[in-house]
């Protein structure tokens, strides 16, 4: 058994391990390693069309985050004074927007998108006053709704584990003293759940900054990292896109590690005598 698990991280990490090595080669050539060099680094980061495609997926990545979120946390609050079978039936939709092969989500939200832009575009135009009305179209719009609409279910789910674990004597004992819903929201359960609200903000970001299934369904002219990425090794994996790998994974297992942090389980304190 353990000869099985070696075997399958192995198979699972060393292409990893791999990309890292090669991404200090000194050699132009990405698959032979000639000597240790960090100029491919210094290359990335000095190129415009990367700095640029960073920019687009920090943004990205930093709005669909916050959306979600928020509109996370408030299904979770919502799912939490439903009935058995209506959260068993949330659960499961939940769950299925998270299993569903990201292809199939790229896919649909596109045929989305095009019948909803098709609806909208002709009504804007015979509402608008002038003859250049706006037009509804792919670009950054489209990326952070199909990003965000996503990651709240990752949310949502983290935000209700961490509300089942408080149990409903803290809110009780908070509407006891006259406290109003929204003090006791903002005053008793936020600072027990915040943890879990950034820990999702946290995993929202890294999907969002790092998908390029759905991305690239929905991004029409717009270019994020791993669009111009995927780009890029169409005419050949340098040491430059090893580098650009190797930062996208550091800033990735950063971010997962944080998140991580903030979710672990703090000792209650003792209560005094």
């Amino acid at each position: 058994m353990r000869a099985f698990v070696t075997a399958v991280y192995l198979f699972l990490y060393a292409p990893i391990a791999l990309v890292v090595l090669l991404s200090f080669n000194a050699g132009r050539n990405a698959s032979d390693f000639t000597g240790f060099s960090v100029e491919w680094y210094g290359k990335a980061l000095s190129n415009t069309f990367l700095i640029q495609a960073l920019q687009n997926s920090l943004m990205v990545a930093f709005i669909s985050a916050g959306l979600a979120a928020i509109y996370g946390t408030m299904a979770a609050m919502g799912l939490e004074r439903l009935g058995k079978r209506g959260r068993m039936l949330f659960d499961g939709l939940l769950a299925a927007a998270i299993v569903v092969p990201g292809v199939v989500i790229g896919i649909a939200t596109l045929v989305a998108l095009v019948q909803l832009f098709a609806l909208l575009n002709p009504i804007v135009t015979a509402l608008w006053p002038s003859d250049n009305p706006p037009q509804f179209g792919f670009g950054y719009g489209s990326i952070i709704a199909a990003h965000g609409l996503f990651s709240m279910a990752l949310v949502t789910m983290i935000v209700r584990a961490r509300i089942a674990t408080l149990g409903r004597d803290i809110v009780e004992a908070s509407a006891d003293l006259y406290a109003t819903p929204f003090n006791t929201f903002r005053l008793v359960v936020l600072p027990q759940i915040l943890p879990a609200i950034l820990s999702g903000f946290l995993l929202a970001f890294t999907f969002s900054f790092d998908d390029f299934i759905i991305a690239f369904f929905v991004a029409g002219s717009k270019t994020t990292l791993p669009i111009y990425i995927f780009a890029s090794i169409r005419r050949g994996v340098t040491p430059e896109i090893n580098a650009i790998a190797t930062l996208v994974l550091t800033a990735s297992l950063l971010l997962i590690l944080l998140s991580r942090f903030l979710m672990r389980d703090r000792p209650r304190p003792a209560p005094s005598e």
